[in-house]
């Protein structure tokens, strides 16, 4: 019986030649991610199972990221928790307030995962590098600190869907809306516990920026895990960055999937997920004329360099709404140094936009961009549930940097073409 990508990569790391749906296996890591609000959990856990060392400084990753620079107290005691125990253990990718980005934007910029690796991370949206072929999980703590002992973790082999992309994009249709269509399309559950496998001609056409997004929220549908097929752009972006070698995994010409689904990118339009679940999705034609009060252009999903140069291209020569409170922040210093050669921060800033430190910050009600009762906001980020980014009652709805940035002027949810 054939394999889909994610099973060739377990089968691999768990020293088995195939391995079937359903079948529970113990594989070897490549990388162990944890941030400052995970990791403070998972050394409470891994001190308390005696360990005494953990398996490799090189394949554990701390990012503080959530609520950096520390907004209070609390948040200040769990980061010196993670860097005490960096310091303890000479862990080699800690990134602190000056080196931090956003984790998953931070780890493949840096060349930290690859093609091929099995990771795990203590937050949700690690399933992003599977953008570069890799499979890449969300775990609990309990497994984080397991992993940073062991290097093994236990998996459930999952089934896979499969998805045909073929077409291109239309001009300001980005990732974002492919994602967004297809988590419409098949539901929060719709990818429970399966990989999301990506291929297809018109996988060409997809920038990594747009498959990074895309990864990044196939939790959103419920999935293990989000994985493309490696081609030219993935290479492409992997030179000269990663350190040491990748392999690339194919799937199998009979391979099986659970469903299979064709999606024509050309055919896509700029969508917007309504509160209260990803998949309450609208395309920007059907929105009608709802208010709001703050825009977001940033997280792990959309804060990226294409991110930053779509939103500065529609806010160039404008003006935000003056209801409007608009937030830019890039995903990493990396990023925010390119969007200043670029003359990105030139055009925020012109515009009346405020530009954050790289931090996750608003995307889960943190700090940087509260919301209070009533209030509106359209942001690229990835979850917009009750209570998400401040009072429960308060809305936010998920667009791409295009829509959001169209937004801002506007002072409603528009398309860039509400501009012409």
């Amino acid at each position: 019986m054939g394999m889909t990508m994610t099973q060739k990569i377990l089968a691999a790391h768990a020293g088995l030649d195939s391995v079937v749906a359903g079948q529970l296996i113990r594989a070897n890591l490549d990388m162990v991610l944890g941030n400052d609000i995970t990791t403070p959990v998972a050394v409470n856990e891994f001190e308390k199972a005696g360990f005494d060392g953990i398996f490799d400084r090189e394949k554990i990753s701390l990012v503080m990221d959530h609520f950096t620079p520390n907004k209070d107290i609390k948040a200040a005691e769990q980061c010196m928790k993670c860097r005490t125990f960096a310091r303890r253990f000479d862990v080699k990718n800690f990134y602190d307030v000056g080196r931090m980005g956003i984790e998953h934007a931070l780890l493949p910029e840096q060349g930290i995962v690859k093609a091929g690796d099995c990771i795990i991370g203590a937050d949700s949206h690690t399933c992003t590098y599977g953008a570069l072929g890799a499979f890449s999980t969300g775990v609990g703590s309990t497994d984080m600190a397991a992993g940073m002992a062991t290097g093994q973790a236990w998996f459930k082999v999952p089934e896979a869907i499969k998805f045909n992309l073929t077409g291109k994009l239309s001009e300001n249709v980005t990732g974002k809306d492919v994602i967004l269509h297809i988590i419409g399309m098949i539901g929060v559950d719709g990818a429970l516990y399966k990989s999301m496998e990506f291929m297809g001609e018109g996988l060409k056409n997809l920038s990594m920026d747009d498959r990074l997004c895309i990864a990044n929220m196939a939790i959103e549908a419920g999935a293990k895990n989000g994985i493309f097929m490696v081609d030219e752009v993935t290479e492409k972006y992997m030179q000269g960055r990663v350190k040491g070698e990748w392999k690339v995994y194919a799937p199998d010409d009979d391979a099986e999937y659970a469903e299979v689904y064709d999606i024509d990118l050309s055919s896509l339009k700029p969508t917007v997920s309504f509160p209260h679940l990803p998949e309450n999705t609208r395309t920007i034609d059907e929105v009608g004329d709802i208010n709001i009060h703050q825009v977001v252009i940033g997280s792990c999903t959309n804060g990226r360099l294409e991110d930053m140069a779509l939103a500065a291209k529609i806010l160039k020569g404008r003006k935000v709404h003056p209801d409007v409170r608009a937030i830019i922040i890039p995903g990493t210093q990396q990023i925010y140094k390119d969007s200043m050669k670029a003359g990105y921060m030139d055009i925020f800033i012109d515009a009346g936009c405020v530009v954050s430190t790289p931090t996750c910050g608003p995307c889960l009600g943190g700090h940087m961009g509260i919301l209070a009762a009533g209030e509106r906001c359209v942001a690229t980020t990835n979850r917009n549930f009750v209570g998400r980014m401040g009072h429960v009652d308060s809305e936010v709805y998920l667009a791409s940097p295009a829509v959001a940035a169209a937004s801002a002027v506007t002072g409603k949810i528009s398309g860039p073409d509400d501009l012409k």
